[in-house]
């Protein structure tokens, strides 16, 4: 287990150094001077120079990235060049806010998910399954995009059941703004996550000691729930990992769309203004949050189940 913990540590480093990489060379490669846009068209020749010297864009492309790498590994994602904060402070200052959204997306759509998948394979070929089949699809076919809109039109506007915009103050106010946004990103994973875990409780009840469970006579409902369900939610638990980064991405409409601050929102409103100190702080820890989730989910499936680490 110790062997396999440091191999997945190395790949997910791997990861984010190959991402935040990518991102850093794309960044630059986006037309236009940046320095320009964001000082406006007035500025003064010398206060572009200075800017310019200021965020390193007078230095080749390689030696601007051994510099970003070189701060990072001190802990310094640069300066806001508009509002002169540090980029961590800004960042972890909205981290929170999309943390919240994507755990309280995660908590809900996997409970319902791994309830609707268990049921449907514990009636095969039914009523029960076939409505839960076409429930599951229904969900998966909608855009998070699309269902944030509606849901905002219909249970914010319409029937005021929710707040529409912002993030709350206070727990229950927090908690109250969270309903929608965390709705409108998870629910399309709930069909996912049901048709997953259908699929796998299927496999699993064929297997030999759920035949050896029924032959010494124990309840179905202990069966499934015990024996079966245990087995059936590790691939769930990969694809949360995995998903987180759909979520993340998912996250950026939600914040948009609910006027929520976020990581989603904070890039690209740096985007707009070509603030890169921002972007690329806020790209790393988004990238660092997904390179993490993949390998706990790894690290948790190991853990479930040890036939997973002698198959890497």
């Amino acid at each position: 287990m110790l062997s396999f913990t440091i191999q997945r540590i190395g790949l997910a480093v791997l990861i984010l150094f190959v991402a935040v990489t990518a991102m850093f060379l794309m960044i630059r490669a986006v037309p236009g001077d940046p320095v320009q846009i964001m000082l406006g068209p007035r500025a003064t020749p010398e206060l572009q120079a200075l800017l310019t010297a200021e965020l390193g864009l007078d230095q080749p492309i390689w030696k601007q990235l051994a510099i970003f790498y070189g701060n990072l590994l001190q802990g310094d994602l640069g300066i806001d060049v508009f509002s002169g904060r540090a980029v961590t402070d800004i960042v972890f200052q909205q981290l929170p806010h999309t943390l919240w959204l994507i755990l309280a997306s995660i908590v809900w759509s996997a409970g319902l998910g791994i309830v609707i998948g268990a049921y449907a394979a514990a009636h095969p070929n039914t009523i029960i399954d076939r409505i839960a089949a076409a429930i599951s699809v229904s969900f998966v076919a909608v855009p998070a995009f699309v269902l944030a809109l509606l849901s905002l039109l219909i249970f914010a506007v319409h029937l005021q059941w929710f707040p529409a915009i912002g993030a709350g103050d206070g727990f229950w106010g927090a908690l109250d703004h969270l309903v929608l946004p965390a709705f409108a990103i998870g629910l399309s994973w709930v069909g996912y996550i049901a048709r997953l875990v259908r699929a796998s409780m299927l496999e699993v009840m064929g297997e030999h000691h759920i035949r050896t469970a029924r032959a010494f006579g124990l309840s179905e409902r202990r069966i499934v729930m015990v024996y079966a369900l245990r087995l059936a939610i590790l691939p769930v638990v990969t694809v949360i990992g995995v998903g987180m980064g759909f979520l993340l991405s998912a996250a950026v409409f939600a914040e948009i769309v609910f006027a929520r601050p976020g990581l989603g929102k904070l890039v690209i409103d740096s985007i707009t203004t070509r603030n890169y100190p921002v972007v690329m702080g806020a790209v790393l820890v988004s990238t660092g949050l997904f390179a993490a989730s993949t390998a706990i989910a790894d690290l948790l499936n190991a853990w479930l189940d040890p036939r997973a680490r002698s198959a890497r």
